[in-house]
């Protein structure tokens, strides 16, 4: 089975193929288990270098049709399309982040569209389809009102991976994620990226900036249940979404003073780098603009798992990641 990943030299492309990986099938279109032997891994990024004979990594930019048109050929059964310029970005480059996050995703749905068969695919949508006056806890009835135009492109997907699908050119799947915390690797242009590195810097001894208020809340999930539901939505039977094939993910409500309280709790031994509260304007404007907490009863009935707490998401890290974060920081030093 060929499966192919938009963005899978960034952080949740790398998570999910070592998760695919370690697993070895999917459900493919027929319903029933499908061994996967070819995994091809698509980004910008330069050549990646991953130690398994079923994978492969092509370089390339997803705002061509024709590269895209190659890459998803047809033997692709499958398509996870995480590819995507972040949100503080899309918002100060409006070209670029319509170029990949609209026209990227078109590009990938025609590719899909022209196979002789439908296959699967999975859109990662957000949380910031959401905006303006908001209820403490977003829920499946919430109406989706972006307010930047990373938030406005990823309706745009949701729409047409619904549209699609309902032409039956492709069996398509969104998930809305909350913010995903704790990542590993270095701050990016993400308005979210405070979330993780606020933890994740001070647990390694060095200094993070955070540029919101200690009361600012965020609807958070962990790498390891965002991983989780990507596969889970990837194997569910078309007809077990009804009529929406858009899923709103269930995020904990953390803001960025618990967070720092936190990571004095799990300091252990360590000598902790230093939370630096910087405020910026900007990033607190997109920020308040998201939804502080989500709330899925149709992604709990169709079995998709949450977050117990805040700790349990630190604890996560340090288990899981902080040695090869150590080890990243050590590389660059």
């Amino acid at each position: 089975m060929k499966v192919v990943v938009t963005g899978g030299a960034g952080f949740l492309g790398r998570r999910l193929t070592k998760a695919l990986l370690k697993r070895g099938y999917l459900i493919g279109p027929e319903g029933v288990k499908a061994e996967l032997t070819d995994l091809v891994l698509f980004d910008i990024a330069p050549e990646l270098e991953v130690k398994d004979s079923r994978v492969r990594y092509i370089s390339g930019d997803i705002s061509d049709a024709e590269t895209v048109k190659k890459l998803i050929d047809e033997k692709t059964m499958s398509v996870f399309h995480l590819a995507a310029v972040v949100s503080a970005q899309a918002e100060e480059d409006f070209d670029l982040g319509y170029r990949i996050n609209l026209d990227g995703t078109r590009h990938v749905l025609e590719a899909a569209r022209a196979l002789p068969h439908t296959a699967k695919l999975l859109f990662t949508s957000s949380v910031a389809t959401y905006g303006g006056p908001l209820p403490d806890v977003v829920t499946d009835a919430t109406a989706q009102m972006p307010q930047t135009s990373y938030g406005t492109s990823k309706v745009m997907g949701e729409l047409l991976v619904q549209d699609y699908s309902r032409k039956g050119f492709i069996d398509g799947r969104s998930l809305r994620l909350p913010t995903i915390s704790v990542r590993t690797g270095l701050p990016n242009k993400a308005a979210s990226t405070w979330a993780s590195s606020m933890i994740r810097e001070p647990l390694c001894g060095r200094d993070a900036i955070c540029p919101v208020s200690e009361a600012t809340p965020m609807a958070c999930m962990s790498p390891d249940r965002i991983i989780e539901a990507l596969i889970h939505a990837h194997d569910l039977p078309a007809d077990a979404f009804g009529p929406t094939r858009s899923l709103l993910l269930p995020g904990i409500s953390i803001t960025a003073g618990e967070m720092a309280a936190a990571v004095e709790r799990h300091k252990g031994n360590r000598k902790l780098g230093r939370i630096l509260w910087q405020p910026d304007p900007a990033i607190q404007k997109i920020v308040d603009g998201w939804p502080k907490a989500t709330q899925s009863a149709r992604a709990e009935k169709l079995g998709f798992a949450k977050d117990d707490n805040l700790d349990e998401l630190v604890r996560g890290f340090i288990e899981e990641d902080l040695e090869d974060q150590l080890a990243l920081y050590s590389s660059r030093s």
